[in-house]
């Protein structure tokens, strides 16, 4: 988001149905200025969110022009979003209208609502490369005392059906840009991710 700012993108941030937005504020880099400075930014929308719900209901009109959809990480990503109509719909219109998907770390997840009661041979994402959180480091990371138990389901192997190729099996930062989806391989992406991110939008509009 900085990086985005930097660049002269402002962002709307949506909830499913507007509730606030989950954030894992032990991982908040609290002696980071430039961080904390985007998040008092955004706290009013953070606790605040404007409702996707809300969004699709009124045919997603809008008085600004979206120029990306931008799907955050954290393991949050996995709960609901997968099996969303809403989001379905929205991903669906950013495909119709040529704009940027921007997902990081579990963000791609939640394209699988773009196959939701559908056929998996009409998943627009088909033939796609992506860098993202691997399904091989999920399976450690009850071990490591980041997540409380085993993993339910495994996001990776979920998009690999339906045919998208992950390229990495583990995190070093490392993003990537497949038409217009930009990914990241996890948080280390973070400062690389925002800055690709900014620059495809950047020549995208000029």
């Amino acid at each position: 988001m900085l990086h985005l700012e930097a660049a002269g993108f402002d962002a709307d941030i949506y909830t499913p149905t507007g509730a606030p937005v989950a954030l894992e504020m032990w991982a908040m880099p609290s002696e980071d200025d430039a961080v904390k400075s985007i998040y008092e930014k955004y706290k009013t929308q953070f606790e605040n969110p404007k409702s996707l719900h809300d969004f699709v209901a009124q045919n997603m009109e809008s008085d600004v022009e979206y120029v990306a959809v931008f799907l955050p990480g954290g393991h949050g990503a996995m709960l609901g979003l997968p099996e969303n109509d809403d989001l379905k719909k929205v991903i669906h219109l950013s495909l119709e209208k040529e704009l940027y998907m921007l997902a990081i770390c579990h963000g791609p997840a939640a394209l699988l609502a773009a196959a939701h009661n559908d056929s998996p041979e009409n998943f627009p994402y088909k033939g796609y490369q992506i860098k993202s959180f691997p399904d091989v480091i999920d399976t450690q990371t009850p071990s490591m005392g980041y997540v409380p138990g085993d993993m339910p389901w495994f996001y990776g192997e979920k998009l690999q059906a339906l045919g998208v190729d992950i390229l990495n099996e583990d995190i070093s930062g490392a993003c990537f840009t497949d038409r217009k989806l930009v990914t990241g391989d996890s948080p280390l992406a973070a400062n690389n991710f925002g800055k690709m991110s900014a620059n495809v939008l950047l020549s995208e509009l000029n």
